[in-house]
């Protein structure tokens, strides 16, 4: 297995640390959906992105990503980052002086290219700072957004795409090699599931640097999870990969939690899995109880548990609580009725508009049990 160095992000301050790198778990990424402003963060709108943040990290994300495009929300993710104990990341692009005020600020990791930050003098005082104040820095590439030269042998088909992301890569490095700057994680992303598994197996042979690995615009949920899936898969089965971010045209919460599902299948002692593993029927003809509305409006709550509990959602009776026998908690529909059970024992079976109570009832007591 591929062994990366460990690098230790956040600490500061009231921020959470989080060891990525050297063997130990795999951390999940994903990244706020909208822009951030000072506006966002005062009164119930504030309230509201602190309470969502706090859900995030008890569903498994490890790290959250903002991007930062201008002076102005480099000064609402700072203000941001005192207010949250989750470890906050700024994506930033062309301008070295955004970078720099980031890290007065107590946020755990910036995300930059120093090919687009503007020379090698303006990459140095980034570094610096970021040396002083411990903050480790990614060097995050995109395949479509190669630099120009690299860019130009691709498409006259003197280098493929691989190499050309695999070889920028390497350029990265060695100007934070030249600074002597080692807390830095790279990734390089690509649309092409091939191409995002081929670029990653190749630099894990050169560097020991953590690498960061996703599918970049992967697409809707259905499409980014399957290529997703296929590409993560493939490269943490064989070791390599140390945080994930599945990116999907979709919400956060379900960024994390497909990157949970995905770390769920591997036989590896990287992807622990302490949380709820939820069994659902998709629902058919026979159905009396609406799993899909059922499941929307649970999953938050059920993911964030901390507790190894399996969880069914059966739309009849067909499947529950026969398949679902081992659950330790289940509910499904019987006629015009609901049926709650535990371990295939019938605890309650009631009127569906009382579902909802009777459920958080049970799932408290459970949860008290296994403390």
């Amino acid at each position: 297995m591929r062994l990366a160095k460990t690098i230790t992000i956040g600490g500061r301050a009231n921020v959470s640390a989080v060891s990525i790198g050297g063997g130990l778990p795999i951390v999940i990424q994903t990244m706020w959906k909208d822009r951030l402003s000072f506006t966002n963060l005062k009164g119930a709108s504030g309230d509201a992105i602190v309470k969502r943040i706090a859900a995030l990290q008890n569903m498994g994300c490890g790290l959250l990503r903002f991007a930062v495009p201008d002076m102005d929300a480099a000064e609402a993710l700072g203000t941001l980052a005192t207010m949250v104990p989750m470890p906050l990341v700024a994506d930033i692009h062309f301008n070295y002086k955004i970078a720099l005020r980031c890290l007065d600020f107590p946020i755990a990791k910036i995300r930059l290219n120093p090919g687009n930050i503007g020379g090698k003098d303006k990459t140095a005082q980034v570094l610096e700072k970021a040396a002083a104040t411990g903050t480790p820095i990614r060097i995050g590439l995109n395949a479509g957004s190669l630099p120009q030269d690299l860019r130009i042998q691709v498409e006259e088909k003197h280098l493929n795409r691989v190499e050309a992301l695999v070889q920028a890569a390497e350029r990265e490095l060695a100007i934070f090699h030249d600074f002597a700057f080692d807390k830095v994680l790279v990734s390089m992303k690509a649309s092409s599931v091939p191409d995002t598994i081929a670029a990653n197996r190749r630099l894990a042979n050169r560097t020991n640097a953590p690498l960061h690995i996703g599918v970049t615009e992967a697409g809707p949920l259905i499409a980014g999870v399957v290529r997703n899936t296929v590409a993560l898969h493939t490269l943490l089965s064989s070791g390599i990969g140390d945080t994930i971010r599945v990116s999907l045209s979709d919400t956060m919460e379900n960024e994390v939690i497909a990157g949970r599902e995905i770390l769920a299948t591997l036989s590896s002692n990287r992807a622990q899995h302490n949380g709820v593993t939820i069994i659902s029927c998709p629902r058919c003809g026979r159905n009396s109880f609406d799993t899909h509305a059922f499941t929307e409006r649970w999953k938050t709550t059920l993911y964030a548990l901390n507790k190894p509990l399996t969880i069914a959602v059966m739309g009849c009776v067909v499947n529950g609580p026969g398949e679902a026998r081992t659950a330790d908690i289940g509910i499904t529909g019987i006629g015009d009725k609901v049926m709650l059970f535990q371990h295939g024992q019938v605890l309650h079976t009631i009127d569906a508009k009382d579902a909802d109570k009777v459920w958080r009832t049970m799932l408290d007591e459970l949860i008290t049990k296994s403390v």
